[in-house]
């Protein structure tokens, strides 16, 4: 009985030795102070026994002698139960101490949204709102109730018809309704309409004033088009000119590229970096090192947890970090001019206003040289060159 309590005081392991011989191995153990005891054959060169752990370091001396497998079944005794006590110990403190931080975050405030105010009315509520102490990190039982947050915020913005406020999980949500006003009519200044610019006149449309010039009509930058003056001569009258002018401009760009072009590309291969956020904090808790990669991109994934309806404080996110590689792509003089007549296009349409339109384009120059192709494009665009000129006194 005592010498039970012993062994399991100290502690004992089961082990399996493989190879040849392993009944030599057992008595040069037991010749070297090593106490053995509960020898089984399992099979030919196969022995199974107890031993004592703190044995263990004198076993290994000798199998590694010996050339003989070994292996652990099973742990018994009070040093084995003290570790896994500690491990559940730490895992119990661990979880208290996540709950802990998850009531200690969900009661603070992250953040605050508005809606249907206009920037002004928004920048005046964003003062009241800190000095409420509305602002992140703030805890929400030492700020005042949604009901007398709402009248205080309504008290002092006098744009405001209305303004609701509704606590959101750990966010505030402001709801603005601003005083309607009568808008007054625009007045305008007497004017005339002049060309914004050189161009061939397809379309004319004038709501106010003289029309002095036609369609298919030449007219260079500043040249009138419209009239701000009206009635019989001597009698004349000024108004603001109003008028839609459709003009045909012609337009060139010049764009080269080289034949041979270096391109990114994904190889597949990818590591991951797992991290926990609580509001601007992040803290990583898994792959802490870089990759190991010549060239790499990363992207950037956010879980979006919630709880009965309400946005956590905490969110986990992955760092996608992925390997990448240059290759190069050699371009034919017919594929090289291709992607110039896109590239060309598109850096037009970003020139011009959005009703624009590009009715044609001609290439008038090819040239290779270098191994760089280059052309030139000329394009005929319609766009809107009426532009207001104002009518001075004594005109």
């Amino acid at each position: 009985m005592r010498n039970e309590m012993s062994k399991s005081f100290k502690g004992n392991v089961t082990v399996e030795a493989e190879g040849n011989y392993p009944e030599q191995f057992v008595n040069k153990c037991v010749k070297e102070g090593v106490q053995i005891w509960n020898v089984a054959k399992l099979a030919d060169g196969v022995l199974q026994f107890d031993i004592a752990l703190t044995d263990i370091p004198k076993m290994r001396k000798l199998f590694r002698q010996s050339g003989m497998k070994i292996r652990f079944k099973q742990r018994r005794g009070i040093p084995f139960l003290i570790n896994r006590m500690k491990i559940r110990v730490g895992f119990a403190v661990g979880m208290l101490l996540f709950i802990g931080i998850i009531l200690f975050a969900s009661n603070m405030v992250w953040g605050h949204t508005i809606k249907g105010a206009t920037p002004h009315v928004e920048q005046k509520l964003n003062e009241v709102i800190q000095e409420i102490g509305i602002e992140k990190g703030a805890l929400a039982f030492r700020l005042p109730k949604p009901d007398e947050i709402q009248r205080i915020v309504t008290d002092r913005i006098s744009e405001a018809t209305w303004i609701g406020v509704r606590k959101k999980g750990t966010t505030y949500e402001f709801e603005v309704v601003e005083q309607v006003r009568q808008t007054e009519p625009e007045r305008l200044s007497p004017r005339h309409l002049v060309a914004s610019k050189k161009a061939v006149i397809r379309k004319m449309f004038v709501e106010d004033g003289k029309a002095v010039t036609r369609t298919n009509e030449v007219v260079n930058e500043g040249d009138l088009l419209v009239s701000g003056f009206i009635g019989v001569e001597g009698e004349e009258q000024t108004i603001a000119a109003k008028a839609s002018i459709i003009g045909e401009i012609w337009y060139t760009s010049t764009i080269s590229m080289p034949m041979e072009q270096t391109f990114t590309a994904l190889t597949g291969e990818q590591k991951n970096k797992r991290m926990i956020t609580f509001g601007d904090v992040e803290i990583p808790y898994w792959n802490f090192t870089k990759p190991d990669y010549a060239a790499y991109e990363t992207f950037e994934k956010e879980t979006n947890l919630s709880l009965f309806g309400y946005r956590l404080p905490f969110q986990f996110s992955i760092l996608e970090q992925r390997e990448t590689f240059a290759f190069k792509r050699a371009y034919t003089k017919e594929e090289a001019i291709d992607v110039l007549k896109k590239q060309a296009r598109e850096e037009l349409k970003g020139k011009l206003p959005d009703e624009a339109e590009i009715k044609t384009e001609h290439i008038l120059q090819e040239v290779v040289e270098n191994d760089t192709v280059s052309i030139k494009i000329h394009y005929q665009v319609l766009e809107e060159i009426a532009q207001e000129k104002p009518i001075i006194q004594g005109d």
